[in-house]
């Protein structure tokens, strides 16, 4: 998959500012991605790294900066935007629908179909045996694709909704505290599954509290703080305990 150049990024956010009321969140942000890398943003609790996430994906609008996609500006203003571009985001609040089986969650909004006459119907079955496929690989203890999500784990219902982002596998995913609840098997299958996205050329944002888990597969690092870019470091610049120092003394 080519998803880019090597002199022009695959995506860049460039002086984003946002407001909530008089809350200043972000305060001229700037993020460069290339394809086939992973950056991990850390930053404490409110940083603004869930902010930016959500401005990139389309879900809140930025006040001001400007957005690239492969060296040319965009408009980014729904999720569908965002999709159009070829990003997939598996969020930290895990965007599922406890109502809905494990596999319609993960084909949610973009259902396999299948004609039989003039009819256009879901093609349950290839939806099942494809989300059973993925939750395998993620190593996910779920009975059948057919159970509804709400009887899920916590750590189950987080793998579903990687296990969606593993099925549309675009330009760029992010992951935004992907491995809350996860088993030590499902943490090591999605850290694994970041490294797969990288050698098909993907570029990946992972946002993870466990700094050791965004050691282990990015290749960059972007530390934010009070809503400011504070540090642009990558990983051959700096130890697992160095980057832990600069985390606390922000």
């Amino acid at each position: 998959m080519v998803t880019g150049t090597a002199d022009i990024p695959l995506h860049k956010m460039e002086n984003i500012h946002k407001w909530f009321g008089k809350v200043h969140a972000l305060k001229g942000v700037d993020i460069e991605l290339n394809a086939g890398e992973c950056i991990g943003i850390i930053g404490d609790n409110g940083a603004g790294k869930s902010t930016l996430i959500k401005i990139l994906v389309g879900l809140i609008p930025k006040n001001e900066g400007r957005i690239f996609w492969k060296g040319k500006e965009v408009q980014i203003n729904s999720i569908d935007d965002s999709r159009k571009l070829g990003v997939e985001a598996v969020y930290q609040d895990q965007a599922v629908v406890d109502c809905l089986s494990v596999s319609k969650n993960v084909f949610l909004g973009r259902e396999i179909t299948k004609k039989i006459g003039p009819l256009k119907i879901l093609d349950l079955k290839r939806m099942r045996d494809q989300s059973e496929e993925l939750t395998r690989r993620l190593s996910l203890d779920i009975a059948s694709s057919d159970q509804e999500v709400r009887f899920c784990s916590g750590g189950e219902r987080q793998g579903v909704a990687i296990a969606r982002a593993m099925y549309y596998e675009a330009a760029l995913t992010i992951l935004d505290e992907p491995i809350t609840a996860l088993s030590l098997k499902g943490t090591k299958q999605v850290l694994e599954f970041v490294k797969h996205l990288k050698e098909r050329n993907i570029g990946v944002i992972l946002i993870s509290h466990n700094i050791g888990h965004a050691y282990a597969v990015a290749d960059r690092f972007i530390l934010l703080s009070k809503g400011k870019n504070m540090k642009n470091i990558k990983k051959d610049e700096v130890t697992l305990a160095g980057l832990e120092d600069m985390l606390v003394s922000v």
